[in-house]
């Protein structure tokens, strides 16, 4: 989004994260001739700020579900590395189902083990000691929560300066069709009191 921005009235313009904030205009004709547009002009530039807006809430909204998908994965990847720990000494076997691909599934029986191999993604598969891999899946849940936090703060930013700008878009669209109609009654009053 890096559109020049013309200058508003109200408030400094600041962003989040890169997403930058839409200023309430309070005096359209003020705005008009402070930013040296017309109507048309000022009208394409919001409109396109809404459409790079609208792109990047899409593209936050597709995080936002990645991440609603992995935090419990995480979760229930803990909960199976705790169950191992628990069993660990207790001579018992574990009997599991585990998806090899989506819609398929085995079953292995897991005696006493001191590791698990954990994907880490890419392709990537590390075996790692039960402590070791609580430790970072506990740590990956908590950066996996905090993004999201982060993430829903974002959204939030971003639907607020959508209304904004929708706001805008129709006090501009306003003002033209307003002055329009002054334009068009000022030659009928003059051509009505010359007659």
């Amino acid at each position: 989004m890096s559109s020049s921005s013309p200058s508003g009235s109200g408030g400094d313009l600041s962003e989040r994260r890169g997403i930058p904030a839409a200023k309430f205009i309070q005096d359209v004709e003020t705005y008009l001739s402070q930013s040296s547009l017309d109507s048309n002009s000022a009208l394409a530039f919001h409109q396109e700020r809404l459409q790079q807006y609208k792109v990047v809430e899409m593209k936050l909204l597709a995080q936002q579900r990645d991440l609603q998908a992995k935090i419990p994965d995480i979760e229930k990847c803990l909960e199976v590395v705790g169950t191992l720990e628990a069993r660990k000494g207790t001579g018992e076997t574990l009997l599991a189902d585990f998806e090899v691909s989506e819609g398929i599934y085995s079953r292995a029986c897991i005696e006493d083990t001191d590791s698990v191999c954990l994907w880490l993604g890419a392709n990537v598969m590390l075996e790692y000691s039960c402590e070791e891999a609580t430790a970072l899946l506990k740590n990956n849940l908590e950066n996996a929560k905090a993004s999201l936090e982060v993430l829903v703060a974002d959204l939030q930013f971003l639907r607020d300066q959508v209304t904004v700008t929708q706001v805008t878009i129709a006090r501009i669209y306003n003002y033209d069709v307003q002055q329009r109609r002054v334009k068009q009654v000022a030659p009928t009053a003059i051509t009505a009191a010359d007659s």
